[in-house]
């Protein structure tokens, strides 16, 4: 699986968690699920300038819940392709956190557009 369909599906499976009756969550939810779509199409992620920061947290959450529960599942059982998978999905969200975060403190009004990286062989 490539790195932009590997980030995709985690992107979906953390989207598609319901977010009950929270508008904000919601939105976050709605974020990544987009950021899923674009990633599997276009191995891009591009952020509307007025969702900058709650892009940000929507991204900071999808990395912890990586971190925090997936990544122990995957360590456990000696899978270490995913491992470096989702290792790699981490990294790679917390650097779209310090981006998107740069760019709602430089008060930007385009749009922001990251492209994924490789997965970095280990």
């Amino acid at each position: 699986m490539t790195a932009p369909a590997f980030f995709a599906a985690m992107l979906d499976f953390v989207a598609a968690k319901p977010a009950g009756d929270d508008a904000r969550a919601a939105a976050m939810m709605a974020i990544l699920g987009r950021a899923a779509e674009t990633s599997r199409t276009d191995g891009a992620i591009t952020v509307a300038n007025a969702e900058l920061e709650l892009a940000a947290r929507a991204f900071a959450g999808f990395a912890a819940l990586l971190q925090k529960q997936i990544l122990p599942e995957a360590v456990a059982h000696g899978h270490t392709e995913t491992e470096a998978q989702i290792r790699w999905s981490v990294d790679t969200a917390m650097d779209l956190v310090n981006t998107l975060l740069k760019a709602a403190a430089a008060q930007t009004r385009e749009p922001v557009t990251v492209k994924l990286p490789a997965i970095s062989p280990h």
